[in-house]
């Protein structure tokens, strides 16, 4: 039996054919490639397009937040965060999420506009009816979001002080995702799921690529007592450290600990439902195609299986408190500053960078790269006064055959054979798509999953980037095609390392404040108690 052919098909019959055979795992439908040919692989299993862009939107419905919501109760209790990725041709224009006062979608009419028009939405959420009707009018022209619980939940508030309250929650939630609905089955764009299944060997090859990066290898370069789980840190280590150094690290017991922490974070967010509610709401969403077997099955592990590969990505850059790392700049006497950006938003961005490494054409190797700008207007989403510039992955230039170009690395004697010559790297692409102009006056920072070479440092200075956040492994260094050597000396860019937090003649370790000081861990642990006591005597 056909998917079209579904009890319960609804209005977009071809369309909803489509989304089912992605779901199903059809062959017949072909993943365009956002850079050449789709027959492009890469240097191993290569996440499709959807997929990436899927990832992306419930990464950055996990944007850190620097400050509380100021919603009242009851709009707490029905709206979900969402996050977004607004996509135009081989650009992506923005990655947003909600804000305190607005919502995702709404965020994207107010940063585009008319540039919307004829966009790829990817929600992290089926958006609500209010940023439906907008995006709808700004002629978007396709519309995909995650088929869990909706940004209007549709689950019973927890919170609430009684049973009528918790009705009409429910009600209200009904009520909009009714009306989302007859906006979907009325309106131009298509509008539904498109999630695509993972290749065979992609889970086991990305936990791999995630335990044995570069930032794990600087980890265990630094004296680790455990390499990477996928067999990383063959790094020379220090065999003797400082008296006041912190203790070594079990890296790779790191790297497992934080996955199975992110991968319960992860699955409480976007698939802490079970089977029947699951149902349930796919139904109130208007996806009742999904419910029938085998498709409701595949979907549920399509859906854990992209939590999952989330989790591997944002293991391999722990938490601050697992360790004690984070990027530090270096002066010339060798003293570590903090930047003024909080670490785990940086963390946040270094990671969509980790996540675009895996959609490479690179044959031998991923690397990905974001820039963001802070600009000086108040903020309107919940990435305060961040804004997306450009983002891309090292691969072979547009519209290019697979077949055209030398797929060899530096080990072949031939070096006609060798590809470094045509692999446009993934700083270059992300200024060459960049959705926004770089300005002289707002900070803008390029976040980059490898040590930049001496090809693309000096088109990081000429493009006015500010600031660099990235490892430095490979500095210095001369691979015969690719060499390392400029970005050491690269001046007028601040460059911002990961590396161990610097460590106090007593051995606690210091943290960085807003305003770019540092202070002693120990004495941060304190204040509280301190103020409590002054309070107290007042």
């Amino acid at each position: 039996m056909e998917a079209g052919d579904i009890t319960g098909a609804r209005k977009h019959t071809s369309d909803q054919k489509c989304v089912t055979d992605r779901i199903t795992g059809n062959s017949h439908v072909k993943d365009a490639s956002s850079q050449t040919d789709p027959k492009v692989q890469g240097h191993g299993p290569r996440l499709s397009k959807v997929n990436l862009y899927t990832l992306l939107s419930l990464w950055m419905e996990l944007f850190p937040q620097k400050c509380k919501e100021s919603r009242n109760e009851t709009e707490n209790e029905l709206t979900r965060r969402t996050g977004l990725v607004v996509v135009q041709g081989r650009r992506v224009l923005g990655l947003h999420c909600s804000g305190p006062e607005l919502h995702a979608g709404q965020v994207a009419v107010i940063r585009h506009g008319h540039r919307l028009a004829g966009c790829d939405l990817y929600f992290s959420r089926k958006p609500c009816s209010t940023c439906l009707k907008m995006i709808i009018n700004a002629g978007v022209s396709r519309i995909s979001y995650w088929p869990g619980d909706p940004e209007i939940s549709l689950l019973l508030p927890r919170t609430s002080s009684s049973s009528s309250s918790r009705a009409s929650s429910l009600l209200e939630a009904e009520l909009d995702a009714a009306a989302a609905e007859k906006l979907k089955s009325s309106s131009r764009p298509h509008m539904g799921v498109l999630l695509q299944p993972l290749s065979c060997h992609m889970q086991q090859f990305v936990e791999e690529e995630s335990s044995s990066c570069d930032f794990q290898e600087k980890m265990a370069s630094d004296g680790g007592a455990g390499a990477g789980a996928g067999g990383g840190g063959g790094r020379a280590r220090s065999s003797s450290r400082p008296s006041d150094a912190a203790p070594p690290l079990d890296v790779r017991e790191l790297f497992r600990r934080q996955q199975w922490r992110n991968r319960d974070e992860f699955s409480r967010a976007f698939l802490d439902v079970d089977e029947a509610n699951h149902r349930e709401l796919l139904t109130k969403m208007g996806l009742v195609t999904f419910c029938t077997e085998p498709y409701f099955s595949n979907l549920r592990q399509h859906m854990t299986d992209l939590v999952r590969l989330l989790s591997s990505v944002a293991s391999s850059v722990p938490f601050l408190e697992d360790g004690g790392y984070g990027f530090y700049q270096k002066d010339g006497s060798g003293v570590l500053h903090p930047p003024d950006i909080a670490q785990d938003v940086l963390r946040h961005c270094i990671i969509q960078a980790q996540l675009l490494a895996f959609r490479t054409e690179d044959p031998k190797v991923g690397v990905g790269a974001v820039i963001w700008a802070e600009g000086q207007l108040s903020s309107c989403d919940g990435t305060g006064n961040l804004h997306l510039v450009g983002c891309g992955y090292n691969a072979y230039p547009v519209g290019s055959e697979y077949g055209e170009y030398p797929q060899m690395g530096t080990k072949q004697k031939d070096r006609q054979s060798r590809k470094y010559r045509y692999i446009i790297h993934a700083e270059q692409n992300a200024l060459t798509f960049r959705s926004v102009e770089i300005k002289d006056r707002e900070k803008t920072m390029m976040f980059v999953t490898k040590c930049p070479c001496d090809e693309c440092v000096p088109l990081i200075r000429g493009a006015g980037i500010q600031q660099v956040y990235t490892t430095d492994l490979d500095s210095g260094k001369n691979k015969n095609d690719i060499s390392y050597l400029k970005f050491d000396g690269l001046q007028g860019v601040q460059k911002y390392i990961w590396q161990r937090r610097p460590q106090t003649r007593d051995g606690s370790q210091q943290q960085s404040l807003a305003n770019g000081c540092l202070k002693h861990a120990r004495q941060a642990e304190e204040e509280p108690n301190m103020l409590s006591n002054k309070r107290l005597r007042c």
